[in-house]
């Protein structure tokens, strides 16, 4: 671990930069003079060199998507090409492990630190922990952080991959799910999954089951065009499977080349299928487990494969392997 010379600061908007309005808090610009003024004001913090840039416009988290995860990979390719070694995301907290594992898939092989952070109050605000999640992630980078996509708060650094928002409320709204890591790891990043590589945006779906699913539901999110569909399953990944109709369904998704995978619902839970019969028809329709994933990850994930161009066999394939620890220690 090499400390970060030349760092991004990319700012996003989220929280941490927005100001009041008529309507509420509300996502701002001009966080850079705010951000100069208060480690001027605070000289023995550790930083590395930093230079500032700015997705405009800023937003709130609730309103990212694909398109924003492209934005930001190409502002960091770029900040790479001005000979950033670092890069502070600044990002709203309710999408903000979204981010963090889309990014872990879309910067694969990229030979530098990414850290995302944002607050749960303003800077500036009344006991806000805007400064304390900034400032420590800068001195992580000044200290040295392994390459990789990495979420700070609240102190702690955790994996882009594993961490999910746990608290509306608490100042440390996120935490790593406790589950079971599996899965072989892949042996190297092909072509077209490394960082430099084109990426699009995906027609993806969540749906979690619940007593009362029914085929049609399935149907109709095939027939709007969905290129991948997660599943959200009972315990180790069970569903209703003693419903003829929805097996057929989701056979004829995967016959239709819709890539169907499955994670669990439970915050400690983990795909197996054979486990249970019930999980075992569920495989035998098309489903690929992902492990102890969470929900964040395999979206990002699949994100990633698909928007690559991978096939459904071959993003079925690269899934079930673990390019970055999402699947395995």
């Amino acid at each position: 671990m090499t400390a970060v010379r030349k760092l991004l600061v990319l700012y996003t908007g989220g929280t941490i930069g927005m100001q009041a309005s008529t309507d509420g808090l509300a996502p701002a610009s001009g966080f850079e003079a705010r951000l100069r003024a208060e480690q001027a004001a605070h000289p023995e913090r550790p930083a590395p060199t930093w230079i500032f840039r700015e997705l405009l416009p800023p937003l709130d988290s609730a309103d990212m998507g694909q398109a924003n995860w492209l934005a930001m990979r190409d502002a960091i390719l770029a900040g790479v090409d001005e000979g950033c070694d670092g890069v502070l995301l600044l990002h709203g907290t309710d999408t903000l492990a979204y981010s963090a594992a889309a990014l872990s898939f879309l910067l694969l092989g990229l030979p530098l630190p990414v850290l995302l952070t944002g607050s749960m109050l303003p800077a500036g605000a009344p006991g806000s922990d805007a400064w304390d999640n900034l400032f420590g992630a800068l001195a992580e980078l000044a200290r040295g952080v392994a390459p990789g996509t990495y979420l700070y708060f609240a102190g702690r650094l955790l994996h882009g991959t594993r961490a999910s928002k746990l608290s509306s409320e608490a100042f440390a709204a996120f935490d790593e799910w406790p589950r079971k890591r599996e899965g072989q790891r892949a042996d190297g990043v092909p072509a077209a999954l490394d960082y430099r590589h084109p990426r699009a945006p995906v027609n993806l779906a969540v749906l979690p089951f619940f007593p009362g699913i029914r085929a049609a539901h399935i149907d109709a999110l095939v027939d709007s065009g969905v290129q991948a569909l997660l599943l959200e399953c009972y315990g180790s990944g069970t569903g209703p499977s003693g419903d003829a109709a929805l097996l057929d369904a989701l056979q004829r998704a995967h016959a239709r080349g819709v890539l169907l995978a499955a994670v669990s619902q439970c915050a400690h839970g983990h795909v197996e299928f054979g486990v249970y019969a019930a999980g075992s028809r569920l495989r035998d329709a098309g489903l690929v487990s992902a492990g102890g994933m969470t929900r964040e990850a395999a979206l990002g994930k699949l994100f990633a494969l698909l928007g690559a161009g991978l096939d459904q066999a071959e993003a079925e394939r690269w899934f079930a392997l673990d390019l970055c620890g999402e699947r395995a220690d």
